[in-house]
C-alpha cells in the first residue's frame, strides 16, 4: 500500500492531467447555455421594462431613458450582491448573470465587500478599481480600433 501511494506522488504533469481529465464529471453544456440564456434574457427584460417605465410614466424620451435605466439596474445588482442573492443567481445561471451592466456592478461590489476589512482606500478602493481599470482600458482600446475602422472605411456617412 505504501509503495502504491509513493508511485502516485511521483506522477509526471502529463499523467496527473490525464487522471484529472478522466475523473472530471461531464459538463452539461446545453443545460448551462439554456440557464445562461434564460437569466440573461430575464435581466434584459427587466431593463427593457424599466426603460418603458421611464418613458411612459416619467416622460423621458427613448434617448434619455437609458441613463436612469442603467442606474437602476446597477443599484439592483449592488443591493442583490450585498445580500448574497446575486451570487446565488450567478452560480445557477453562469454567464447569463454577466450581462454587462449588472455583471460588472456585481463584480465591483463583490471586490469592495471582500476587501472592506483592509480599509476604504487600500482595501475597497484599490481592489474594486483593479477590475474597473482593465475594463476601462479594454473599452478604450476597442473604441479606438472601431473609430479607426470607421475613419478608414467611411461607414455611416
Amino acid at each position: 500500500m505504501a509503495v502504491k501511494a509513493k508511485q502516485k506522488m511521483t506522477w509526471t504533469q502529463e499523467e496527473y492531467q490525464e487522471l484529472a481529465k478522466r475523473k472530471e464529471p461531464p459538463r452539461p453544456v446545453v443545460k448551462n447555455c439554456l440557464r445562461a440564456f434564460l437569466v440573461g434574457g430575464i435581466i434584459c427584460i427587466i431593463g427593457q421594462a424599466l426603460m418603458e417605465l421611464f418613458i411612459r410614466v416619467f416622460g423621458f424620451t427613448e434617448k434619455t431613458a437609458g441613463n436612469p435605466t442603467v442606474a437602476v439596474l446597477i443599484f439592483i445588482s449592488v443591493v442583490l450582491t450585498c445580500f448574497g442573492v446575486y451570487d446565488k443567481i450567478a452560480q445557477w445561471a453562469g454567464a447569463g448573470s454577466a450581462v454587462p451592466v449588472t455583471g460588472f456592478a456585481n463584480s465591483m461590489c463583490s471586490a469592495a465587500l471582500e476587501h472592506k476589512s483592509e480599509g476604504i482606500v487600500l482595501g475597497v478602493g484599490a481592489n474594486m478599481f483593479k477590475l474597473a481599470g482593465s475594463v476601462i482600458v479594454f473599452g478604450t482600446v476597442a473604441a479606438f480600433v472601431i473609430g479607426i475602422i470607421h475613419l478608414l472605411f467611411g461607414m455611416g456617412r
